[in-house]
């Protein structure tokens, strides 16, 4: 039997919608069995203390970070921020674990184009900017990730892969997977779409890269077939 890809996905309840629609591109272009958890904070309160930070734009921003944990140090597991879409089969992704590495990333090399982003939340700039937006944990080899330790680090001890005292420990993901829109120029070939300034579910938004693909799994997500009303007894 097929491993379940085991997938936490960071949920905000300032963008609800987003978080479904991501779900549902996964499911749809998935060729493995999938096992998906929401990083929601009511249900990870008895284990996540920590207080909100002025400067945090995401509820999910230090919780991501529990993945490993929730995972029982256990197997891989792959984080990801709600506001993306997954165009291609996750299976792609999941093929590239290198057992080399505590944890692979996207290693973008940018300067945010505004900075401010969704709901006039501050575009922070610092180094290793967007890696943890998406990663595939080696979860046996990331305890040093206890809801402690996740609790009281800075937030840039965390984004910046501190805990693992080695930067050869991070292995690189190609960029598709982790495609930044505005940042980045259209490419047909994106695997995972991340809308870092805001997606189609806001107004400002509407016409963004890849709105339509977003609309698009938005409709399925929403989709229902109806029971075909009878046909009329003839008079």
């Amino acid at each position: 039997m097929p491993e379940s890809v085991r997938i936490f996905i960071g949920y905000d309840s300032n963008e609800t919608i987003a978080y479904h629609v991501l779900v549902q591109s996964i499911i749809e272009n998935s060729s493995l069995p999938l096992s998906i958890t929401p990083i929601a904070l009511n249900n990870v309160r008895s284990i996540f203390k920590r207080d909100k930070h002025p400067l945090q734009s995401t509820e999910f921003s230090f919780s991501r970070f529990l993945a490993p944990y929730l995972s029982n140090y256990e197997g891989w597991s792959i984080f990801m921020d709600c506001d993306m879409i997954v165009r291609k089969d996750i299976a792609e992704l999941w093929n590239m674990r290198d057992d080399d590495y505590a944890v692979m990333c996207c290693k973008h090399d940018y300067t945010p184009v505004s900075d401010t982003k969704f709901l006039n939340n501050v575009q922070s700039k610092y180094e290793k900017k967007n890696w943890s937006s998406v990663m595939m944990f080696n979860n046996a080899r990331c305890r040093a990730l206890t809801p402690e330790y996740v609790n009281t680090r800075s937030g840039l001890e965390l984004h910046q892969f501190k805990w693992l005292g080695n930067d050869n420990l991070i292995g690189s993901l190609p960029l598709v997977w982790n495609h930044l829109v505005e940042d980045y120029p259209y490419n047909p070939e994106a695997a995972l779409v991340h809308y870092t300034y805001g997606g189609p579910y806001f107004e400002e938004y509407l016409d963004c890269d890849y709105a339509e693909d977003w609309q698009q799994y938005k409709r399925s997500t929403l989709h229902v077939t109806q029971r075909a009303k009878a046909e009329p007894e003839p008079a």
